[in-house]
């Protein structure tokens, strides 16, 4: 099965300061990503329904990006990523989110983030 690279972006009322704390902190990341995580050093692994996945943490800018390479990706070269940057024409937060699956799953892939992306939505009040 083919792998594809797609990336989707959201817009946010809220700061990139408090939109990196959604993505990078525990407390956070529980309330709208995964039902647990558990962070050592640079390796997060989180929970959903029981089930757990590691991912290393390969770049970290804060307010700016995130970069996380899954232990179980069969290629090197897949990762996802959240970066964050300021609209130079509205000033609101975009959230841009550079993910992998397989090519026959991506519109699935497309609708679990959108769903994900509203729960952070809603937490984040924006």
């Amino acid at each position: 099965m083919n792998r594809v690279k797609f990336t989707v972006e959201f817009i946010f009322r809220a700061s990139p300061g408090i939109l990196y704390n959604f993505l990078s902190t525990p407390a956070c990341l529980t309330r709208w990503f995964c039902d647990e995580v558990d962070i050592n050093d640079r390796e997060f692994t989180f929970f959903w329904s029981g089930a757990a996945e590691t991912a290393e943490l390969i770049e970290d800018i804060e307010n700016e990006l995130l970069r996380f390479h899954w232990e179980e990706a069969e290629d090197e070269k897949e990762y996802l990523e959240f970066k964050l940057y300021k609209s130079p024409v509205t000033d609101e937060t975009v959230l841009e989110v550079t993910d992998y699956c397989d090519e026959d799953d991506l519109t699935d892939q497309r609708q679990l983030w959108m769903s994900q992306i509203e729960r952070l939505r809603q937490e984040t009040g924006g």
